[in-house]
């Protein structure tokens, strides 16, 4: 009984043990979810929603531009009343005086008011209202697919840095093997060299290749955790949260390719220089009809007093500042500046310069996005085809390797081909891992050149 209690004890605190550990290692996050993450949480794609804001903001604006002015005035003054006969420009600074020359001059102070209600508005204009709404806009579309085209990079970017885990995981867990092999050579030449089979010096070359291997995993585990802070950053995730799940990678060699349409028409990069010129044609039109004639609405009414009265009578100050008469008016104008046909000529050759050339970025972006998808696909047939051969090698370097070392261990052969041995196997190893790495890593170019992502990223389960 006692002894079952024992096994009992002992399965308890296995049990305990095993649950902390698994409590401590975080679970794997899929690209999906760091994906979603990076959308929520990345600094830059913030920033540049922010700035869809403030073009929004600036398009209500643009919008109020046909709002009149109606302005309020009024004022109540004292001074003299004289003038004299003769034609001036108005400086802004010479008062007015609208009371007739007299055969001398009168320094009596006067009292005077003067209240007016004015609009003047600008009802039609040929059309520019219209256009500077369209510009507006269209600085909106500009800005949106600037940020597509961000949020698409980034994603491109987060889709990289994932893949690059997977593989660093992949080279950690084949160093862990080599560790293993190394300390497994490393016991049986301690064993042999105690017995008198084997020199003491081949102890000493097997304690440095291991040594060797052991600070490749810990250089190998900096650069995971490097990349691991990378993606922290633009995720707000802790770093040591981001494991890659690999069962991915598996999936997709596991699967054929998808044979997904390229969609690079509608491509975030193409979506962006496309909206760049189609906005440079709306400021064309707004550059021609800015300058159109203006159709003008004025409308005035005021009141007036003064303490002169209608026969030149100078009566007491304060009987100034009541109105005693009172007017309106109201016009329609028109207005157009000869010399803005020039200055609509230059600016217009301006706008259509910016135009070419943003016409000449959308063609080169179309070209190299082309370029980029034809290597894209030669770079995943050339995957496809190393990920096929490489497991034949990895067949022979293993066998190789226990060959080697079961000669070793007979004393056929010695420390120097039974290291050559395992080098052979720790590169197939690696070559192996760097190829399943390639060949995810062109499909996802790939996708990224087409416009295919969200659908690649749906054939994972």
């Amino acid at each position: 009984m006692s002894g079952f209690k024992k096994v009992v004890g002992v399965a308890v605190c296995l049990f305990i043990i095993i649950h902390a550990q698994a409590q401590q290692i975080p679970p794997a996050i899929s690209l999906k979810q760091l994906l979603n993450q990076v959308e929520q949480k990345a600094p830059t794609l913030i920033t540049d929603s922010a700035a869809i804001l403030i073009k929004r903001a600036q398009a209500t604006e643009t919008k109020s531009n046909w709002l009149p002015n109606l302005r309020l005035n009024y004022q109540a003054d004292i001074g003299t009343n004289n003038n004299v006969a003769g034609p001036y420009f108005g400086f802004g600074i010479i008062p007015s005086n609208s009371r007739g020359v007299r055969t001398e001059s009168n320094a009596t102070a006067t009292g005077a008011n003067l209240g007016i209600a004015a609009l003047d508005w600008e009802v039609y204009n040929f059309g520019s209202y219209g256009a500077q709404n369209k510009v507006a806009s269209s600085d909106i579309k500009v800005e949106q697919n600037q940020f597509a085209q961000s949020k698409y990079q980034l994603q491109a970017y987060t889709i990289g840095s994932y893949l690059q885990l997977t593989r660093l995981q992949d080279y950690l867990a084949i160093q862990q093997r080599n560790i293993k092999r190394n300390e497994e050579i490393n016991r049986s030449i301690r064993s042999l060299a105690k017995s008198g089979v084997r020199p003491g010096v081949d102890t000493s070359i097997a304690e440095a290749e291991l040594s060797k291997a052991r600070l490749n995993y810990i250089e190998l585990n900096n650069q995971l955790k490097q990349v691991q802070l990378q993606l922290s950053a633009i995720s707000g995730l802790p770093y040591a949260t981001i494991i890659p799940d690999t069962s991915a990678e598996t999936n997709l060699i596991s699967q054929n390719a998808p044979s997904a349409v390229a969609d690079t028409v509608n491509h975030p990069l193409i979506n962006y220089y496309r909206s760049v010129y189609q906005n440079s044609l709306q400021r064309e039109d707004m550059v021609r009809k800015q300058y159109n004639p203006k159709i003008l609405l004025e409308a005035a009414a005021w009141g007036r007093g003064s303490s002169v009265d209608a026969n030149d009578n100078f009566n007491s100050v304060g009987s100034g500042f009541d109105f005693q008469r009172g007017n309106y008016l109201v016009g329609v104008g028109i207005s157009y500046n000869l010399f803005d046909l020039r200055r609509k000529q230059l600016k217009l050759r301006t706008q259509k310069t910016e135009t070419d050339y943003a016409q000449k970025k959308l063609d080169e972006q179309k070209q190299m996005l082309a370029i980029s998808a034809n290597q894209a696909s030669v770079e995943l047939t050339t995957a496809q085809q190393r990920l096929q051969e490489i497991p034949n090698q990895l067949k022979a370097a293993n066998a190789g390797y226990r060959q080697k070392l079961s000669l070793y261990r007979s004393g056929l052969t010695d420390i120097i081909e039974l290291n050559a041995a395992l080098s052979i196997l720790y590169r197939a190893e690696t070559d192996y891992a760097q190829a399943r790495y390639a060949y995810v890593n062109a499909l996802f170019q790939k996708a990224i050149t087409e416009n295919q992502v969200t659908a690649l990223l749906n054939t994972l389960k």
